[in-house]
């Protein structure tokens, strides 16, 4: 089990979400430092919690750079629980979080898959072949989970492919698209409507109900992609759409010793 993300002596915020939640804010900007203090945080409040030590919370829901508890207020309060919390950052934290490794298949290749790949060569001075290798090269992590179920804010993305959002946001997104915008890059669950620039689509699907645990991606998960052709995008997308796909071959961990 990796254990590596430790917190001590850590400066944070503790901010009022209405009467029956606060904030705990680790910093004010993106970065996997903070993300990594939000995860171990949110890791040693479950552990507490599954011990019997830390009664009343609901549940705690990380974002980039702060986790929010939730609390029941007839159980407990936050003049009672926020000492408790402080405790657990200042006396330093483990994550207690398996780190997965995802490698996820993406076909670039094909006009429908890629629509914009082409204008966000010409903006950021590169030709379609760089910017592929550009997203290929960048070291991805997952930070949240949000918009729709299933949607991951990815960051990592090679500094030189940074754009902002489309300036005209696309009604539908075909699901399984892979898109960038500014430091980040994600795969939309679901067609939906977005703004983000589409370089890429994979054949799996970020989000299904038929497997054990419907949401793919989790916050902490180590992401990069591997270029496929169109003939390997329809062989897996057979696969996905029979449920035969083995998706546990997309994921390492530090216990495989790979």
């Amino acid at each position: 089990m990796n254990e590596a993300v430790i917190l001590a002596d850590v400066s944070v915020r503790y901010l009022s979400c209405g009467d029956t939640a606060f904030t705990v804010e680790f910093g004010n900007e993106i970065s996997p430092e903070i993300n990594g203090r939000v995860m171990a945080l949110h890791a040693a409040i479950g552990h507490a919690v599954r011990a019997g030590s830390l009664g009343g919370v609901i549940e705690t829901v990380p974002t980039m750079r702060s986790l929010m508890v939730s609390y029941d207020p007839l159980k407990t309060s936050r003049a009672e629980l926020e000492p408790q919390v402080h405790a657990l950052v200042e006396g330093g934290l483990a994550s207690g979080m398996v780190e997965r490794q995802v490698t996820l298949p993406c076909c670039y290749d094909d006009p429908e898959f890629a629509p914009d790949l082409a204008d966000v060569a010409q903006r950021t001075g590169k030709t379609p072949e760089q910017v592929i290798a550009g997203h290929l090269a960048s070291p991805f992590k997952v930070y949240v989970l949000g918009f729709m179920p299933g949607l991951a804010y990815i960051a990592g993305l090679t500094p030189s492919l940074y754009l902002p959002r489309r300036a005209d946001p696309r009604v539908r997104v075909p699901r399984s698209s892979v898109a960038i915008a500014m430091d980040m890059t994600t795969i939309y669950p679901f067609e939906s409507p977005g703004g983000w620039h589409l370089i890429g689509r994979t054949p799996l699907w970020m989000f299904d109900k038929r497997r054990e645990q419907p949401v793919f991606l989790a916050p902490g998960d180590s992401l990069s992609f591997q270029r496929i052709d169109r003939a390997t995008f329809d062989d897996i997308s057979r696969q996905v759409e029979a449920g035969t796909f083995d998706w546990s071959s997309l994921i390492r961990t530090p216990d495989d010793g790979a």
